[in-house]
């Protein structure tokens, strides 16, 4: 006849206790964790093994198992399953780095007509060709060990990540350039504050955004309708009226924007807004500009124009080829589109230059002056 099952002394700091109480109420450990954490803890306060189980709807054994692996190895240890052998691996380090360094290329350079490899193709190709560089093992791979094996690498081959390659060997000059700029805003805000007389200045960052366009829509919008439908609808055919350029200046002393739309963006359109900002201002003030290396912008018909103007009157710093982010006024893009051009619709492009001419009104009646502060200290 078999023995009572005798209750044993589980002894636990309080530092454990209560990193097992933080176990048992946590929503993102595995379950298995969570159960053990609980029976454990049920243990401490009721030393039954029956007890516990009844409890905790689980079977007697199992809370004793867990008891027993507690006492051998810890109470944290015991939350966790003991390591097993299993089988051994059938692919060999060999192999693996075999395909791993195949999936570094790609698979056009092993004669496929894909660009990136597949995990289907990937698996096609070791099987074919992995014995015969002489991994046999390799000879029933499939598509979920291709990925499990590359996942442990963490090699996506199948994906794309774009970057930015720095084509302007003068980078980091005309970045210091623009930053100066953003230095000497910086310090007029502060001789404006002080009231100090200073040398009139202006300092617009401006460029073109391109491309806008006037969408009509075949059907009305439908309104949402509490508890049935919550956003607006919208029919999914469209018509296409075309587009339009919006070329706009950010003052970065006072925040107004100028701005000026037209259905294209060349020379004649870049010196049509040079001289709104000619006339914006007084004559004896000086005209900063940043802007990027666009064709319109250091065009002849553009030199010539600016030639005509006093001397001082406007002065460019251009950004980097790829630097368009060191300009302020591509924050101020983004911010309209997501309010003012995000989702709208039109019956014309007349009706689409109103609207954006609308929304530059509706900014400058509430002015936000935007200051530049990313590595601005190295500019000092």
């Amino acid at each position: 006849m078999a023995g009572w099952r005798r209750a044993v002394d589980l002894a636990m700091s309080g530092e454990e206790i209560a990193q097992l109480t933080s176990v048992s109420h946590s929503r993102t450990e595995r379950a298995s964790r969570v159960e053990r954490a609980r029976m454990l803890l049920a243990y401490r306060e009721t030393p039954s093994f029956v007890a516990v189980a009844q409890r905790l709807a689980a079977h007697h054994q199992t809370v004793q198992r867990c008891v027993e692996r507690a006492l051998a190895y810890g109470p944290l240890a015991a939350l966790d399953d003991r390591p097993r052998p299993g089988k051994e691996p059938t692919i060999t380090p060999e192999a693996k780095a075999w395909l791993v360094s195949l999936a570094c290329d790609k698979a056009k350079d092993h004669g496929y007509p894909h660009e990136l490899w597949t995990g289907r193709l990937l698996a096609r190709h070791a099987r074919e060709h992995g014995p015969v560089a002489g991994h046999e093992c390799l000879v029933r791979l499939v598509q979920g060990t291709v990925s499990k094996l590359l996942g442990q690498e963490e090699i996506k081959p199948h994906k794309v990540r774009y970057y930015m390659e720095r084509r302007d060997a003068e980078f980091e000059q005309k970045m210091a350039e623009v930053l100066c700029v953003y230095r000497e805003v910086q310090v007029l805000k502060k001789t404006v504050r002080s009231n100090k007389p200073n040398k009139p200045v202006a300092i617009v960052s401006c460029d073109e955004k391109p491309g806008i366009q006037a969408i009509a829509t075949t059907a009305p919008d439908l309104p949402p309708r509490p508890r049935i439908h919550a956003t607006f609808a919208r029919d999914h055919e469209y018509k296409r009226h075309g587009t339009l350029s919006l070329l706009a200046g950010i003052d970065l002393l006072t925040g107004k924007v100028h701005a000026l739309v037209r259905d294209r963006h060349r020379s004649r359109e870049f010196i049509e807004f040079l001289k709104l900002l000619d006339a914006a201002y007084p004559a004896r003030t000086a005209i900063k500009l940043i802007l990027d290396n666009h064709s319109a912008h250091i065009s002849r018909e553009t030199r010539a124009w600016l030639a005509t103007r006093p001397a001082g009157r406007f002065d460019f710093t251009f950004t980097p080829t790829h630097g368009s982010w060191l300009n302020l006024i591509e924050g101020f893009f983004s911010k309209f589109a997501r309010s003012v051009l995000r989702h709208i619709r039109v019956a014309s492009k007349h009706e689409l230059k109103q609207r954006i001419m609308h929304g530059i009104e509706d900014v400058n009646r509430h002015p936000v002056v935007h200051t530049w502060s990313y590595k601005l200290p190295e500019a000092a």
